[in-house]
Formats: structure tokens, sequence, C-alpha cells
């Protein structure tokens, strides 16, 4: 079921919970950010897009949207754009240009109705400015986070999601070892190349993230979580990057071929 409720003053949270058989439960989040500019973050799953639009409507006129955020443009993420272009006639797309060519090997963007906007980047609309980031984790070369500079929210797509016994309205609200077993469960299948980063570069990428200093983390898979959880998410992202470390070496198994 596809569910809208508010997360914060002008913020609302569309979210579909999925049972992953035999690991948990995941949420599949979007989010709307009300304003002059009205933008929708992701668009939902391709399963249950006439859920995702039903509960669109609820929090908005879809009409009224100006701008689609595309974070990346896995299945879980793309569902309902094309219902969105229909009903929404001045929305415009924000992805990256490799995004848009992934998109029209499925499912053509009007090349009119897209931004490009790259990490490291800006777009300034009426009343905020959106800056662009590399999550510290991903499954995607798309993938672009951004910090809304109104709010202080940082929409950081896929990083920072959690597989879970039970999915709370906030992350907050979640025993602390139970949500970091569940961040490493879905950083290793979601970005199973954290394994083998070098753990000292990779603290750098992650020390750039802490500093953009949230007011709160929306992931694309995680329940809402407060700014001040910020170090703690860092840190199970962290932590992936010593389940092979630590793994026990044993000769002439697969472990160490």
């Amino acid at each position: 079921m596809t569910t809208a409720a508010p997360v914060a003053p002008g913020i609302d949270r569309i979210s579909t919970d999925l049972e992953i058989g035999g690991f948990g439960n995941l949420t599949v989040n979007a989010y709307v950010l009300h304003g002059a500019e009205p933008i929708l973050v992701e668009a939902g799953t391709v399963v249950d897009r006439d859920d995702f639009m039903a509960a669109l409507r609820t929090v908005i006129d879809p009409a009224d949207l100006r701008w689609l955020w595309l974070s990346h443009t896995d299945p879980d993420h793309i569902g309902a754009i094309p219902q969105l272009l229909d009903e929404a006639p001045d929305l415009r797309v924000i992805t990256t240009f490799f995004g848009m060519g992934i998109l029209n090997l499925t499912a053509p963007l009007p090349p009119d109705r897209v931004n490009f906007v790259n990490p490291g980047e800006q777009i300034h609309l009426a009343d905020r400015t959106l800056t662009a980031f590399r999550p510290p984790a991903y499954d995607n070369p798309v993938s672009t986070g951004f910090r809304d500079d109104r709010t202080g929210v940082l929409f950081s797509s896929d990083a920072f999601g959690a597989v879970l016994p039970e999915l709370p309205e906030r992350a907050d609200d979640i025993d602390r070892e139970v949500l970091r077993e569940g961040q490493v469960r879905w950083a290793t299948i979601d970005s199973p190349w954290l394994h083998d980063v070098d753990r000292d570069a990779y603290a750098v990428t992650l020390d750039g993230i802490r500093r953009l200093e949230p007011t709160m983390v929306l992931s694309g898979h995680l329940p809402p979580a407060s700014g001040e959880m910020l170090d703690f998410l860092l840190g199970s992202l962290a932590a992936v990057g010593w389940v092979r470390a630590e793994a026990p070496q044993v000769s002439g198994s697969t472990i160490d071929q």
C-alpha cells in the first residue's frame, strides 16, 4: 500500500512498504516539496504507479508540480513518469545527461522538458536552491542527491537505506543495533562495491557529506531521519567496508580467490 504523510513543514512523504522475503521490510519513498515551484522527488515504483498517483493527489494536484527530481533511473524511482508528464504540463525533469539516455531506451523524455544537473552543480528555483551531490552509496551511476537550502534537508537517493524487521514512521525510533544491521545489509545488497573501497579514501567522502550539516536526512529507502542522526548513518556505511576485511581468510577456499 502507498500512503502520504507530512515529514517536515512543507514536505510530504509518499511511501510504499515492501516485504523482502527472508530479509525484512524496505520502504520506497518519494517526497513533495511545496513552495513557489513545487518539486516531486522520485516517481514511485513501476508496478504501483496507480497507487502512487492516488497518494500523490492527496497532498498536491499533479498539475501544480513544476519539477521532478529523478535521482536515478531504477524501476522503483521512475514508475509514474508517463502519468506525471501527461498531467503536469509545466513539469520539467531534473536528471543527468546519462539519466536521460538510459530512460530513452524504454521511455523517452521530451528534450524540452529536461534540465541537466550533475553532482557539484546547483539549480536555482524561485524560492530555493538545490545543490546536487554524489550520494556516498549507490547502485546506479546516474545517482544524484541534493541539499535544499530552504529547509536544510538532505535527499540522499538510495544511500542510508535499511532492510528492517519493522518500518516505523521515523528512523530515530529504531533500535540503533537493529538499524546498523539493516543499513549494512542494504548497502551490501545495493552497493556491494563498498566492500572493496579504500577505507581512508572513503572516510574523506563521508566527511564531505557530514559537512553538509542537514536538518533532516530523507532517503529513498529509510524512514525519515533527523539531522542529528547523520553521524550514525555515515558510520553504518563506514562499517560496510569492514565486513570483508574482518572475514576469515581460509586457504584454498573461495574466500581468498
